[in-house]
């Protein structure tokens, strides 16, 4: 983390709102503290003010602060950013200091909150304190509550955080825009009673997709449905950092979704409840069990369960292509195609062609192919029994014994006890038994019933799917 007090100083760096400064009393503006590192930082422990149990943002981190006369001031600086989306590819992103998402803030019910935003884009923008109540002009909607942000201004935030819960933040100027550049963050107040609802590992992250294409690095913001990388705070497996646990911690996980679509998160070796949404904590006797929720566009959740099993347990979204990564929507289906005879004479004029679909897509994870600079190959992760051809929305919550508490470095992965892992079948396979009628035939019979005109018709509709 790397102070800006430097670049503040700077002349003309920036200009601040006329009549705002002097409500604020923001003579100095407290630091903007800048971000580079896109893995997982510590829990960011209260130094000052109410205490509070930190959360931990997946491949992110918290946002400090200092107290002023009683108030909590942050300080945000909507800038554009380079976010590595994992270890091969980074993206041309707008963010907020130095990072997309931007920082997590973390307040105490009750707080007296005021955030200074300065504005470093090339127009003008705002922040909406997604599901805060506040006073109508701070909600942060550019043109209805609030003039927008010029560039080089800075705009004051001040309200009270009346209720614990789980929140967002992101602009209402450009939305479409700004919010494809990656134009987010996430909110925690926590409650008055550090006891209340207390869990020993407290996760955040947004959901979000872009549309970069292969050898490119900025999104294409005019994108509505058809995005080609899916990610857990603009990293996707492999480069995704684990959320590790000790064995039986009370675990919450909590995520928005500030994408086009709806996204069913599903996490596997464990059942959890839904303990929160953006309206805030669920009542106890109104939850059940699950093994996946569905996260609506501009909702969020937070799910809790007890770390019980070890094991190395996969956490993604169940939609099949968010977890691809990198995908090709024009590619077309070549399952049971022999085209090796086409391979010969395409090789003659490209070398370097290979076959690819006639079997499924899990090749494609094991080719070397040659890629654009900067782009991402599909299912491209590696786990200690080869591919997991996963991408995108993915990544592995880790249940150890002797993690301790705190302690959130990747221990590496699961050892299985003897006898614990799918094996290979040594002895005879019988053939299998087969129905005699046509129905249970592995194919169609070739000779058609009399009388009968068998035709096939290629739907239509729905082009480019």
């Amino acid at each position: 983390m790397v102070s800006r007090r430097d670049f503040f100083m700077g002349a003309g760096a920036v200009a601040l709102g006329a009549g705002l400064v002097s409500k604020a009393g923001a003579a100095s503006l407290p630091e903007a503290p800048l971000m580079s590192d896109a893995t997982t930082q510590p829990p960011l422990m209260p130094s000052t003010g109410r205490p509070y149990n930190p959360v931990v943002t997946l491949n992110g981190w918290s946002l400090p602060w200092r107290m002023n006369n009683g108030v909590k001031e942050f300080h945000l600086v909507a800038e554009p950013v380079v976010r590595e989306l994992a270890p091969g590819m980074k993206a041309h992103l707008w963010g907020y200091n130095g990072q997309s998402p931007g920082p997590t803030i973390e307040v105490v019910e009750g707080d007296r909150v005021r955030i200074f935003v300065t504005n470093k884009l090339p127009e003008h923008t705002s922040i909406h304190w997604h599901g805060q109540r506040l006073p109508n002009g701070m909600d942060g909607v550019t043109g209805l509550t609030q003039p927008g942000i010029p560039p080089g201004k800075t705009f004051v935030y001040e309200f009270i955080a009346k209720r614990p819960g789980t929140f967002m933040y992101h602009p209402h100027a450009d939305e479409m825009v700004q919010m494809a550049m990656g134009m987010m963050g996430f909110w925690v107040t926590h409650p008055k009673n550090p006891n209340f609802m207390k869990v020993d590992r407290d996760f955040v992250f947004l959901l979000n997709n872009f549309d970069i294409e292969p050898g490119s690095a900025t999104p294409r913001v005019n994108t509505m449905l058809d995005f080609n990388l899916f990610a857990f705070n603009s990293r996707v497996f492999p480069g995704i950092d684990p959320m590790v646990v000790r064995q039986n911690d009370r675990v919450r996980i909590r995520f928005g979704n500030l994408t086009m679509t709806n996204h069913p998160i599903h996490l596997h070796g464990h059942e959890f409840v839904v303990a929160g949404t953006d309206g805030g904590w669920t009542n106890p006797a109104s939850r059940w069990p699950e093994v996946t929720v569905d996260v609506a566009v501009g909702q969020m959740r937070a799910i809790e369960f007890d770390a019980t099993d070890l094991g190395d347990w996969a956490f993604h979204c169940h939609k099949s292509h968010h977890t691809m990564n990198a995908m090709g929507h024009d590619v077309p289906t070549m399952i049971g195609v022999d085209h090796r005879g086409v391979v010969e004479k395409i090789n003659k004029l490209v070398p370097d062609y290979m076959v690819m679909g006639e079997r499924g897509m899990a090749d494609m994870g094991e080719m070397e192919m040659p890629l654009p600079d900067n782009t991402l190959p599909m299912m491209g992760g590696q786990g200690p029994f080869g591919g997991v051809e996963m991408g995108g929305m993915f990544t592995v919550v880790k249940v150890r014994k002797d993690q301790k508490p705190g302690d959130y470095k990747d221990p590496g992965w699961y050892k299985h006890p003897a006898g614990t892992v799918a094996y290979e079948w040594k002895g005879p396979v019988p053939e299998p038994t087969r129905s005699k009628s046509p129905g249970g035939q592995l194919t169609a019979p070739t000779n058609k019933p009399d009388g009968v005109e068998l035709k096939a018709r290629k739907p239509s509709g729905h082009g480019g799917h």
